[in-house]
């Protein structure tokens, strides 16, 4: 906004007219006009005198153009605020500055914190099958970053749709450690493949992966506990909520 605009402004806020802002300043109501306007500019005296019946400053009716050269303006309430600081003792500033110090821990570092944050969690390497088991080439992890509060231990890439649609094909898929439930899908590796699989162990110790997608339970996998198979499990997959095992 220009000085004009500024001067319209201030005026209009403190309800005056623009023929009693003259009165005030020692001019005619057009020339107040005229400053609004932009057709004329107040002499020094006359400017001085309106400073005092605008109850404002310098800093407010030309801040848009000193803004660029000496950077933040105050506003009028932080203008009275900083005279009302200036006027006081040291104890008094003393004061000031342990409520301003105080307030800014309540308000402003909390919303700081509220932020949102992100943690990094490893991306194991390898995709996990949704189907055929992926092999082994050396799980190289990768960083992978989820927000701060996100319940998550690791995270892996899906692979083929039989989990769909809860793990699409080509989703990351979020993990937690600590050995799965029956019903739970689990990321795990047997004998040097991985799977993501819905998981359920009967009283022989037989290892059963079933595909949530039905349609593809032709991927459904049976590990014998007398077959002796290597298994790796690595966490629970966390999903929206707990699926029922398909019928055996």
């Amino acid at each position: 906004m220009s000085f004009g605009s500024r001067l319209r402004e201030r005026r209009e806020a403190l309800g005056m007219k623009q023929s009693e802002l003259g009165r005030l300043l020692g001019v005619t109501g057009s020339a107040i006009g005229n400053y609004e306007t932009g057709v004329s500019s107040p002499k020094a005296e006359v400017l001085c005198r309106a400073f005092d019946a605008l109850e404002c400053d310098a800093n407010y009716l030309f801040q848009d153009a000193m803004s660029s050269s000496r950077g933040e303006v105050l506003s009028l309430r932080e203008q009275a605020l900083l005279r009302k600081y200036r006027a006081l003792d040291e104890h008094g500033r003393g004061l000031l500055d342990l409520i301003a110090d105080k307030e800014r821990e309540r308000v402003v570092l909390p919303a700081a914190e509220a932020s949102p944050r992100t943690r990094i969690i490893p991306l194991l390497g390898n995709s996990f099958a949704a189907g055929v088991g992926e092999p082994d080439f050396g799980n190289a992890l990768e960083d992978y970053a989820v927000p701060a509060d996100t319940r998550a231990d690791f995270a892996v890439r899906v692979n083929g749709d039989s989990m769909e649609p809860w793990l699409p094909d080509g989703s990351i898929a979020l993990g937690v450690k600590g050995t799965p439930r029956d019903g739970d899908v689990a990321a795990l590796m047997v004998d040097g493949a991985f799977y993501v699989k819905q998981i359920c162990i009967d009283a022989l110790g037989n290892l059963y992966l079933f595909s949530l997608n039905r349609a593809r339970a032709d991927l459904d996998l049976t590990v014998r506990a007398s077959a002796g198979s290597n298994v790796s499990c690595f966490g629970t997959i966390v999903l929206e909520k707990r699926l029922p095992l398909p019928l055996r």
